[in-house]
């Protein structure tokens, strides 16, 4: 399935760095440690839901929706989720031919070397450096695979619309069978991954 880190938020070392970067730039840029934002919004903001809070931290803080979701995370980790991606796997995989596809997904890129798996709230991503694909369950036991390519790279894909994995993903492919991962879809993940 891939590695993932010990929080268990499938990270590659870009993005540990990344997120490294943006806890030294608040506090250099703010003057206050994670912890002391930690505390500024456990004791002083009353709103409960994770948009609400980041708007609240933008509006009386003036802070980024980065920095925001540093803050948060550190401050409430259970209600993001991040820490559990077990539960978030299958909180979000419970149609069983939607796991089917997703699992044949996942045996078409386990041997990538050094292949990080992340688990979110809506998707799965896989990535090198950075990341390569992505797959979502939609209704009906379909899957959109997205990937770091191009539409013009097969008759399948299509341009994504308002999704929520990486902007790096500039197409999609409807899977509704683990058949439908063949030898073409392996192609383009490995095309997609080769560019990660």
């Amino acid at each position: 399935m891939g590695k993932t880190d010990e929080t268990g938020q499938g990270l590659t070392e870009r993005q540990k760095k990344w997120f490294a970067s943006v806890q030294a730039s608040l506090e250099r840029d703010t003057g206050k440690t994670l912890e002391q934002w930690v505390e500024i919004v456990r004791r002083d903001c009353a709103e409960t839901r994770t948009k609400a809070r980041v708007d609240w931290l933008k509006i009386h803080h003036g802070l980024g929706v980065n920095r925001a979701a540093h803050i948060l995370g550190a401050a409430f980790p259970s209600e993001l989720g991040w820490e559990d991606a077990a539960g978030l796997r299958a909180a979000l995989w419970t149609d069983p031919a939607a796991t089917a596809i997703l699992e044949a997904v996942e045996a078409a890129v386990a041997d990538f070397p050094g292949l990080v798996t992340g688990q979110r709230k809506a998707f799965t991503a896989w990535s090198g450096k950075v990341q390569f694909a992505a797959a979502k369950p939609v209704k009906g036991g379909t899957v959109w695979l997205g990937l770091a390519l191009t539409p013009d790279a097969s008759p399948r894909l299509s341009e994504p619309t308002n999704e929520s994995w990486s902007e790096r993903l500039k197409a999609k492919l409807p899977l509704a069978s683990p058949a439908e991962v063949d030898d073409e879809v392996r192609a383009l993940l490995k095309a997609a991954w080769d560019r990660s």
